[in-house]
């Protein structure tokens, strides 16, 4: 039987009707140039440990860099639209999507918060085109889910300030023209210097003596992605380096907000790319005489993949129309970041079963979704800390230390 090739990711709730024209010709956009310039070669960049850093930087094009902001020649999109370009680089790969989630939700956005006018004019634009790079320094070795104990300090020095500490798992960091460096001050008039409110956020520019980034190797799961740890030794900075509007560690989650916004859309690639191509071999590979999509078993597979993506679906739509009226917390987008990353690790590991024997291999997409994903369901907060946040809220007691 002929079987269609063309990506078709599930609609079934037409959620597609609720798009302008304008949100459907940049999802095109998007979803042209990944299909031209990305997927034809993902496989063999993932086996090479390879990130082809200046062609994936060809995404500021779509707004994908501070695409949220308005200003400072940002692309000022809505929600919606920011939400569709995150899920069309995620259905490339995931590393594509956690270079817009680094540079654009977490370092831009830190710089446009909290930072100084002259801050913001010298590097969001320049950012917002691809030409500078920013990463975001606030995980630890030895403090990832609780930030707060964050033992990198920066003390106060007659020329600004002094950073000492290590910081892991920082995206960009090997390449970054600045980096955002969370530590706590020590000296500040009334806050003890251990006290998450003397968390403040620094722009470290690249090449300050102190400052050694390097990169992650032997990864088994993002491979194609350029993942890296700081050593600040000693690392002298200027006072004007200090973001001047951070304050405490509520500075740093309001930008990891931004980020898990990002990803409960973006997710949604990698589980529709999951799901189209499950859904297609079943339709073309013929066991007993009959297409895989012939049995009742294969079916129901197929069946809870799309209902439980349309789920996720119906989440982040409605999260993106929160957004839009200043009205998503932060509660909300846990739940949907957690959700999502989970419903789409679960469509990845049934299609890489679906595919049988041949889902290990690197020309199918499935597998590498799912490995990629086990670290989305790490990043930006864990599986459990998402859950315990969603518990906060419904109950009014933190478990965290429980």
């Amino acid at each position: 039987m002929s079987v269609a090739t063309v990506f078709e990711p599930p609609d079934l709730f037409q959620l597609d009707d609720l798009l302008t024209a304008e949100d459907r010709a940049l999802r095109q956009r998007v979803r042209t140039w990944v299909e031209t310039n990305y997927l034809p070669h993902i496989a063999e960049w993932n086996e090479r440990a390879e990130f082809p850093l200046q062609l994936a930087l060809q995404i500021a094009q779509f707004g994908a860099f501070g695409g949220n902001i308005t200003g400072y020649g940002c692309a000022g999109l809505s929600p919606l639209q920011y939400g569709l370009v995150m899920q069309e680089l995620e259905r490339a790969d995931t590393g594509l999507r956690t270079l817009a989630s680094v540079q654009g939700a977490l370092a831009m956005n830190a710089i446009h918060m909290f930072g100084s006018d002259d801050q913001k004019e010298r590097w969001l634009p320049a950012m917002a085109r691809g030409e500078k790079l920013g990463c975001f320094g606030l995980t630890e070795p030895d403090f990832g889910s609780n930030p707060a104990g964050m033992t990198t300090t920066a003390t106060l020095t007659e020329r600004g300030y002094a950073l000492t500490g290590r910081k892991l798992w920082i995206g960009l960091a090997t390449h970054a023209d600045v980096a955002v460096i969370w530590a706590k001050v020590a000296g500040l008039p009334g806050i003890d210097s251990s006290s998450p409110q003397a968390i403040r956020g620094f722009l470290v520019e690249r090449g300050t003596p102190g400052f050694h980034p390097t990169l992650i190797e032997q990864k088994l799961s993002m491979r194609a992605a350029l993942t890296c740890r700081i050593e600040l030794a000693d690392c002298h900075v200027p006072p004007e380096a200090l973001l001047p509007a951070s304050k405490g560690l509520k500075s740093p989650l309001l930008c990891l907000n931004h980020a898990r916004y990002g990803i409960a859309w973006g997710v949604l690639g990698a589980a529709a790319a999951c799901y189209d191509e499950a859904r297609q071999h079943a339709l073309r590979r013929i066991q007993f005489g009959r297409p895989l999509a012939a049995f009742q078993l294969v079916q129901r597979k197929l069946a809870l993949m799309a209902t439980e993506l349309t789920k996720a679906q119906l989440l982040a739509f409605r999260l993106a129309q929160l957004k839009a009226h200043g009205h998503a917390t932060h509660v909300q987008i846990s739940m949907a970041k957690r959700n999502n990353v989970e419903t789409a690790l679960e469509i990845a590991r049934t299609a890489r079963e679906l595919l049988g024997g041949i889902g290990i291999l690197g020309e199918h997409q499935s597998f590498r979704h799912m490995n990629n994903l086990e670290s989305v369901k790490t990043y930006e907060g864990t599986d459990d800390m998402h859950l315990l946040i969603l518990g906060e809220h419904l109950t009014g007691i933190p478990a965290f230390a429980g």
